[in-house]
């Protein structure tokens, strides 16, 4: 039976660092303030933006939320991120994804200052990532490094195969890997790659975020894998038509066979808010001059 690696737990855990960081902070003057900002009225993106809001709030965060028009010119929403730039009361940025059709969403990237861009997006972070310099890390692969890290499961010696290869989550985990401390072979491989099974089959550590329901079986990987899930689908059940969150791998047939697991939900998905937050810290404590 696999070892499950609680991202709650976990991230619990790490909340209660940040507390103690923020509380640091205090007697300096200094509140971490995390900045968001969302255009139009999309209900997911609104609802991930509370989420983050009431995360930062219950960890003494100060947030500041940033809500503009569906209809907004490029030039008024950069115009938006420079004033955030500009105030040095704010410590961190993150824009809402996906921005409308208007908006050059790589010129959003490039917007944010490398030092307030706690979403790790912009090009001069992704550069220091890949070159092991310190740097801001998108959460979610920040988030999965950090639970097999407090799992003590070591990347030494291991091939990493992760199945995805977007910016938000197996560029940047790859860069992590990669690096020498991490000690990691890396594979990057694409979810319709008919080589996929071949390489799953070698993985001692699976990473799979491509929102396809139970994507990769337990006939897919070997005895012992340590099998990462950040699908998120949601299946009716059987004989009811209520729906239930789901991740990509096939849980019950991997949970028999891997080494260690995380589930859906409860596993990375709590994580990433908490690496946001933690990112959000980290650059109110350089400001002070404490990194």
């Amino acid at each position: 039976m696999a070892m499950l690696l609680d991202g709650k737990k976990t991230s619990a855990e790490i909340r209660e660092e940040i507390k103690k960081d923020v509380e640091v902070l205090a007697p300096r003057g200094v509140t971490p303030c995390l900045a968001g900002v969302l255009v139009g009225e999309d209900p997911g993106s609104a609802s991930y933006v509370a989420l983050k809001e009431k995360a930062a709030s219950a960890l003494g965060i100060s947030a500041r939320m940033v809500h503009l028009p569906e209809t907004i010119s490029e030039a008024d929403f950069l115009g938006e991120i420079e004033q955030l730039n500009n105030d040095e009361s704010v410590h961190g940025i993150f824009v809402q994804l996906p921005v409308p059709a208007q908006i050059d969403e790589q010129k959003v990237m490039n917007a944010v200052v490398p030092e307030k861009d706690v979403d790790g997006f912009n090009p001069v972070n992704v550069g220091r990532a890949w070159l092991g310099q310190q740097a801001f890390l998108p959460a979610t692969p920040a988030g999965i490094d950090e639970i097999l890290r407090r799992y003590r499961c070591s990347l030494e010696g291991k091939h990493a195969v992760i199945v995805n290869v977007d910016n938000l989550v197996g560029k940047p985990l790859a860069s992590i890997w990669a690096q020498d401390n991490a000690g990691a072979t890396v594979t990057l491989i694409r979810p319709e790659d008919p080589k996929l099974a071949l390489a799953t089959a070698q993985a001692d550590i699976i990473v799979v975020a491509v929102n396809k329901p139970a994507f990769i079986k337990a006939d897919m990987v070997k005895d012992g894998v340590i099998a990462i899930d950040f699908g998120a689908n949601y299946v009716k059940e059987p004989g009811s038509d209520k729906e239930k969150l789901v991740g990509d791998l096939d849980f019950n047939g991997l949970q028999e066979k891997a080494g260690a697991i995380t589930p859906v939900p409860g596993g990375i998905g709590p994580m990433t808010v908490t690496m946001l937050m933690h990112n959000t810290v980290t650059a109110a404590k350089m400001s002070a001059g404490l990194v």
